[in-house]
């Protein structure tokens, strides 16, 4: 019998090794992302208090087109990037959440760049 690598697994495992380095502060909080086959999440967290400053994804009500390819992922990023200059948030910490920076995380990462997120 083959058993299967369980993926998800492995890129938990990834995503907590990270974790352990990285943290978000009020002066840099953390952009996390998260990626589904249908769908890709974005949100800037401050680890210190706990909270979620703001969020984009692509279920959003003023998104429109496919959720789970490349030009998708940038349009959540520049969302993201615009939602965190309105609350003043300029530099933050990227977290690939576990997975390779690549493709859809790259795009995320690229369209909150051009949106005025430095990291």
């Amino acid at each position: 019998m083959v058993n299967k690598a369980d993926t998800n697994k492995a890129r938990l495992r990834r995503h907590k090794r990270v974790r352990g380095k990285i943290s978000g502060t009020a002066e840099r909080p953390r952009l996390n992302v998260f990626r589904s086959s249908a769908n890709i999440y974005a949100q800037i967290i401050d680890d210190v208090k706990g909270v979620t400053l703001c969020a984009a994804s692509t279920l959003d009500k003023s998104f429109e087109g496919k959720g789970g390819n490349k030009e998708a992922a940038k349009e959540v990023g520049k969302m993201i990037a615009k939602r965190a200059a309105e609350k003043g948030i300029t530099t933050v910490v990227f977290d690939r959440g576990g997975y390779i920076f690549h493709g859809r995380v790259k795009e995320l990462a690229d369209g909150a760049r051009e949106g005025g997120l430095n990291f």
